[in-house]
């Protein structure tokens, strides 16, 4: 029998031989089979999600709303998110430009089949969220990375970003605060990239999922800017800034027209999210507007203090990041790979690190890691990784 065909949409991998989430799919297995292992690679949280969140949807259930829901949202769940973003941007928007997605990459989805045709360019600072690559290709689109160095603070080149403008350049797509890096776009940067839109014509993706997570340095949403908020995608969700990834509600604000167009391709894809999920996501954003109360206290915490006790290790360094829930860890003193570091370590001390090179060119020095991890169990990782890392110095690993 011969072999099927598949779609090239389906070709992420590249044909590499290895993925950055061996390391993960290591851990999870030990922790399968009853070992002991931490895991510090998915950005999940060791926060519970709001108990209004819980009441509401029980209530919601008992109510019978199991219906089918508007594509684009109920009008109540659009309102709230559209009085959110309103009330800390300071830019006022309706309920007509929110579309409600299963989850924030659901957005980046719709989003780039909206504003991507085949063939179609979209300039990307790297490091870069690893599902980028493959939204933009499945649209038809090419991805065009721009450096962003760690020696810049993992801040874009700017200049390198407009000189990779062409006739063939749809769209810019960014996240600020950055996953993986934590950087927080300064308000100049980011009137800098909404002018290179306006001067060619652009859309500008805005991925400000970590919003609510900004240590230093505060956060400016590019809609905000002058004459940008006509070509400007806003994605959002719950999953970070109130504890709920796994409740999967997100959101695109958008112009009016674009919302119509993304609503067409909700009805063709998901047919919009459970009802009684958005009324549990309306009271949840009625109650805690601004996320969960001890969360950012908490992230920061740990972020400081991680940061002093890893960059107190013989072979390891990593800058706190301004904003997010990760930690980038260098690790080329010890002479190895991250991908091979994170094997290593995952194998010998039972601590799974998301290797970052899949991140970009810019992070292909450095280890991912997550800080949405218990007290204790994130001090353990350190002592952990200290300890492997210090025999690598002697030559026992």
């Amino acid at each position: 029998m011969s072999e099927m065909r598949y779609s090239v949409r389906t070709e992420q991998s590249g044909g590499r031989s290895t993925s950055p989430w061996d390391a993960h799919n290591v851990a999870t297995e030990m922790v399968a089979q009853g070992n002991d292992a931490i895991l510090l690679t998915v950005g999940d949280t060791d926060f519970a999600s709001p108990s209004v969140a819980a009441e509401e949807v029980g209530r919601s259930i008992v109510n019978g709303n199991t219906k089918y829901a508007p594509s684009a949202g109920k009008a109540s769940l659009r309102t709230a998110i559209a009085e959110r973003f309103s009330l800390q941007s300071g830019l006022s928007v309706n309920a007509e430009q929110v579309v409600v997605t299963a989850g924030a990459q659901n957005a980046l989805f719709i989003a780039a089949l909206c504003v991507i045709d085949a063939g179609d360019e979209v300039l990307v600072p790297e490091p870069m969220y690893v599902t980028y690559p493959g939204v933009i290709k499945a649209a038809g689109g090419v991805i065009i990375p721009v450096r962003s160095p760690a020696e810049l603070n993992f801040h874009p080149r700017l200049d390198e970003l407009e000189a990779a403008v062409t006739s063939r350049t749809r769209a810019i797509f960014l996240a600020t605060p950055n996953n993986p890096t934590g950087a927080v776009y300064t308000g100049r940067e980011l009137e800098k990239i909404a002018e290179i839109c306006r001067k060619h014509d652009l859309w500008l993706v805005s991925d400000e999922v970590y919003r609510d997570l900004i240590y230093q340095g505060e956060h400016v949403s590019p809609a905000t800017l002058p004459d940008v908020a006509d070509r400007t995608i806003t994605i959002g969700s719950l999953s970070k800034s109130h504890a709920m990834p796994g409740w999967r509600v997100g959101w695109m604000i958008v112009p009016v027209e674009l919302a119509r167009r993304a609503t067409a391709l909700m009805t063709s894809s998901t047919y919009g999210i459970p009802t009684f999920i958005q009324d549990a996501a309306t009271a949840t954003l009625s109650a805690l507007p601004h996320g969960l109360p001890d969360m950012k206290s908490t992230y920061s915490a740990r972020r400081s203090r991680i940061c002093e006790r890893l960059n107190s290790i013989e072979g390891l360094s990593c800058l706190p990041p301004a904003g997010g829930m990760f930690v980038m860890l260098d690790v080329s003193a010890t002479g190895m790979a991250p991908y091979d570091y994170a094997m290593d370590l995952v194998r010998s001390h039972g601590v799974a690190v998301l290797p970052a090179e899949e991140f970009g060119e810019s992070a292909s020095r450095y280890v991912r890691v997550n800080l949405g991890v218990a007290d204790q169990l994130l001090d353990e990782a350190v002592v952990r990784i200290e300890r492997y890392t210090s025999a690598l110095h002697r030559g026992e690993s």
